[in-house]
């Protein structure tokens, strides 16, 4: 994970997402299309001040709002408040898909921060983060009071208690959600899929449901506006999202998985990274 690794309806569109186009080497790049003209610089300031106030808004509802609310109520507030978070920024989210069961283990290609609060937008979730994110200034603040369950690297005696702590969510009709990219890319590729982040779905024998997320610009043509990847700072991929007049983020729901002891993690993990470049229409690139 880079950064980490409204309750309304989520009505889907008819429309099929626009495939990425491959040329003769089979690489997918992003289709040349005439760019849409830039967000007015006036636009740009007032969403950018609105986004202030909206984190003002959602660490005060942590302060005075959680303790007063069950696990549940604060997972609705963390819905609504990620679809204005979405909204204020100008982007759009279609989900397409059958609904996410309870207790599931979501499982996610990674490209943006914005990533996380899609999926909250769809169904609120415990994301499963580094543990250095915790040290973080506000933002490590903000997760730990929002079910992230951090995993320090490299440590398996930490890595069973983790383990237990995503069984314990999901026993309780939660959702918990990872990146097993381990990464972000520019949505051109998804990387091989690290299966030990889906152990505790097998030992808890919880469903396993593959998400496709793919961002879109208003001539609905994938864009990087979004990817924060590489070198590109949160400022930078924040400006660059603000420079944005309209996005789109799609979220497809693919069939879940069943998991169980019996259940091969890498198998597991192979057959849901293949559900997602396969509805993504990209290639696979480590084969």
């Amino acid at each position: 994970m880079r950064g980490a690794a409204a309750d309304g309806a989520l009505a889907p569109l008819d429309t099929a997402p626009a495939p990425l186009s491959l040329p003769a080497g089979g690489s997918a790049t992003i289709a040349a299309v005439t760019p849409p003209r830039p967000t007015p610089p006036l636009l740009r300031a007032w969403r950018a001040t609105r986004l202030g106030l909206h984190l003002v808004e959602g660490i005060l509802t942590v302060l005075l709002f959680f303790p007063l609310r069950s696990a549940q109520g604060r997972r609705g507030l963390r819905k609504a408040w990620s679809h204005r978070l979405l909204a204020l920024l100008g982007v759009h989210l279609r989900v397409d898909g059958a609904p996410v069961a309870p207790g599931s283990l979501l499982v996610a290609n990674h490209i943006s921060w914005l990533d996380i609060f899609a999926i909250h937008a769809l169904a609120p979730s415990a994301f499963v983060s580094k543990a250095e994110v915790r040290a973080w200034p506000l933002a490590g603040w903000l997760a730990g009071h929002n079910e992230t369950v951090f995993l320090r690297r490299g440590s398996r005696g930490h890595a069973k208690t983790v383990n237990g702590e995503i069984a314990s969510i999901l026993e309780t009709g939660g959702h918990v959600a990872v990146f097993p990219e381990g990464t972000t890319t520019d949505g051109s590729q998804v990387l091989h899929f690290h299966g030990a982040l889906l152990q505790p779905a097998l030992d808890a024998a919880h469903p396993v449901q593959p998400l496709a997320l793919s961002y879109h610009d208003a001539t609905g043509q994938r864009t990087t506006a979004t990817a924060y990847v590489g070198e590109t700072s949160f400022g930078e991929c924040l400006a660059a999202i603000l420079a944005e007049r309209r996005l789109e983020v799609r979220i497809q729901v693919l069939p879940s998985h069943a998991a169980s002891a019996e259940t091969g993690r890498r198998a597991l993990s192979n057959a849901c990274r293949a559900a997602i470049l396969n509805h993504l229409g990209l290639p696979d690139e480590t084969a």
